[in-house]
C-alpha cells in the first residue's frame, strides 16, 4: 500500500469515525483541503450529516473539485434528505458544468423542499453552456428560460427571487437576452411583493442597461 494510498484512508477513516462536531468539521476540513478524488464519496456523504458546518466545508471541497465532482454528485443525489440534496444542487450549480441541466430543470420544477428548489434555479442560469455541443446550446438555453420563467410565477416568493437571480444570469445569453428581458419587464407590472419586485428591477437594470 503506498504512502499516498494510506494518506487517503486515514483523511476518510478521520471523517467516518469522529465523534464529536468539531472533530467531524476539522476531519472534513482537511479531507476537502487534500481535494483527492478518492474522497469525493465521503464528502458527498458529509452534506447529509446532521452538522451543518462540516456539510457546508464539504460541499465547498466538492466545488473546489470542479468537473471531477460532478458525476458522483448527479450519481449520489440524497432522495430523502432534503438539506443533503439542497448542498449537492448548490454543489453542481457552482460547478455549473452542463451536464447537470436534467438534474437541475427537475429540482427546480419538482422538488418539494424550497432549499432545493432555490439552489437548483439559481443554478440553471449560470451553467457553462459553451461546454455543450454547439448544436445544443440554444435548445438547453431555452429549456432552462422555459423553467425559469414558470418557477417565476411560483406562489413562494423567495423561489420566484431565485428564478430571477436565474434568469438575469441567463440572460448574458445573447441568443436568448431578448425573451427574458421581455418576461422580465412583464414581472416589474405584475409583481406584487416589494422584495421579489426590487430584484426583478435590478436585473433588468444590471443584465440589460
Amino acid at each position: 500500500m503506498s504512502i499516498d494510498t494510506t494518506h487517503t484512508q486515514k483523511l476518510i477513516q478521520a471523517v467516518t469515525q469522529a465523534d464529536a462536531p468539531e472533530r467531524l468539521i476539522s476531519a472534513v476540513r482537511a479531507l476537502a483541503d487534500a481535494r483527492l478524488e478518492a474522497g469525493i464519496a465521503t464528502l458527498i456523504a458529509a452534506l447529509g450529516y446532521n452538522n451543518p458546518g462540516a456539510a457546508a466545508i464539504a460541499m465547498n471541497g466538492l466545488i473546489a473539485m470542479g468537473t471531477t465532482a460532478v458525476v458522483p454528485l448527479l450519481e449520489n443525489i440524497d432522495g430523502y434528505n432534503y438539506g443533503a440534496r439542497a448542498y449537492n444542487l448548490r454543489a453542481l450549480a457552482a460547478i455549473a458544468d452542463p451536464r447537470a441541466l436534467d438534474r437541475l430543470l427537475q429540482a427546480a420544477e419538482n422538488d418539494f423542499a424550497p432549499s432545493v428548489r432555490r439552489a437548483a434555479a439559481k443554478g440553471l442560469g449560470k451553467l457553462h453552456w459553451q461546454q455543450l455541443p454547439v448544436e445544443q446550446i440554444s435548445a438547453a438555453q431555452a429549456q432552462a428560460a422555459r423553467a425559469l420563467q414558470k418557477i417565476a410565477q411560483d406562489p413562494d416568493w423567495s423561489i420566484r427571487y431565485a428564478a430571477i437571480v436565474g434568469l438575469q444570469a441567463l440572460g448574458a445569453q445573447p441568443e436568448i437576452r431578448p425573451q427574458i428581458l421581455s418576461h422580465l419587464q412583464q414581472m416589474v407590472q405584475s409583481e406584487t411583493d416589494p422584495a421579489v419586485l426590487a430584484r426583478v428591477q435590478l436585473a433588468c437594470q444590471m443584465a440589460f442597461n
